[in-house]
């Protein structure tokens, strides 16, 4: 079974550029700030971005120049890649995450801003609305932390119904985390089910937070959306395989890599639409007047492979939900 496509727009890749800085200043340039490294994590997502402009005629290196700017997981160094991007003078900022995005917005008022986030883009202050934005700033919300994350442990909940203790693993740095925490809280009270939190912003932490999992007892882990972990997803599977914990995480990466199950909107349509944005505004559209889109269909995926391993057997009733069964 595939998945969905629920943004409206086709699936498709581009290859894997060097960074373009621009010759000619008549070539519009567009900084991309990224709280994560480049590599074949994020290549997939960067391409779709590139897809979603050359659909509109727009291809870096020919009629488009793209300065990438990478925060390597230090979400920190964020403010000065935006500040270096705006004293740049580009032409529009494209901000792949919630961090990013706020970042761009405290360096600039001014030169357009393109976001893919994952939760409240309202609450976090990012535009004034979803239909009317009103700002410098629009773009494609997932609501990554807005109730997905509590649907992830009920989906969990179903696949190891015996489980009384499930971990919630959550980024401290970012700003959804104790959001999702209250959330996913509430809905294993309403379960009867322990939730120990842990929380990880580096890989050894991550490390740390698996190998503690003994310790607590735990039979099942949530991965909450973040764009530092979503760079992670070999790590996860890895660590998930060695410690035999069965566990869901937010975008079909993690399943395609051998995570046992994820749930959550596509990524890598979310960033096709983003290029397609950013294409409307260097064509003269205003972010002010551009309603923030957001999907409408979300994705269900299980390994049965990973659950094999694990000992599962998954349900006659998740395999009828799944959008796609990897086997």
């Amino acid at each position: 079974m595939r998945r969905r496509d629920f943004f409206g727009v086709l699936g498709g890749a581009a290859a894997w550029p060097l960074t373009a800085r621009a010759q000619d200043k008549a070539m519009p340039v567009i900084g991309v700030l990224s709280t994560g490294s480049p590599g074949p994590a994020i290549a997939p997502f960067m391409a779709a971005f590139r897809q979603g402009l050359s659909e509109a005629g727009y291809v870096e290196g020919r009629n488009l120049a793209i300065e990438y700017r990478w925060a390597q997981g230090q979400y920190d160094r964020l403010p000065t890649l935006a500040a270096d991007l705006v004293g740049r003078k580009v032409d529009l900022i494209m901000a792949g995450s919630p961090p990013g995005a706020l970042a761009a917005k405290s360096a600039t008022s001014t030169i357009p801003i393109v976001f893919r986030h994952g939760g409240d883009p309202v609450g976090d202050g990012l535009v004034a609305s979803l239909a009317r934005p009103g700002g410098n700033l629009t773009g494609v919300s997932q609501l990554g932390g807005e109730g997905l994350t509590a649907k992830r442990l009920d989906l969990l909940c179903e696949l190891v119904p015996r489980a009384g203790v499930i971990a919630l693993l959550v980024n401290p740095k970012n700003s959804t985390a104790e959001h999702v925490i209250q959330e996913v809280l509430q809905a294993a009270q309403a379960k009867g089910v322990q939730l120990p939190v842990l929380k990880a912003s580096s890989e050894t932490e991550i490390e740390a937070a698996f190998a503690s999992l003994v310790q607590l007892h735990a039979e099942a882990l949530v991965v909450a959306a973040d764009p530092f972990l979503s760079n992670r997803h070999d790590q996860f599977v890895e660590l998930a395989s060695r410690y035999a914990v069965p566990s869901i995480y937010a975008w079909r990466e993690f399943a395609a890599s051998g995570g046992l199950m994820s749930y959550g909107a596509s990524l890598t349509a979310a960033f096709r639409l983003v290029g397609a944005y950013a294409a409307k505004i260097l064509k003269g559209a205003r972010p002010a007047e551009m309603p923030v889109q957001q999907p409408t269909t979300f994705e269900l995926v299980i390994n049965l492979k990973t659950a094999k391993a694990l000992g599962l057997t998954v349900p006659e009733s998740l395999l009828a939900l799944a959008d796609e069964v990897i086997e």
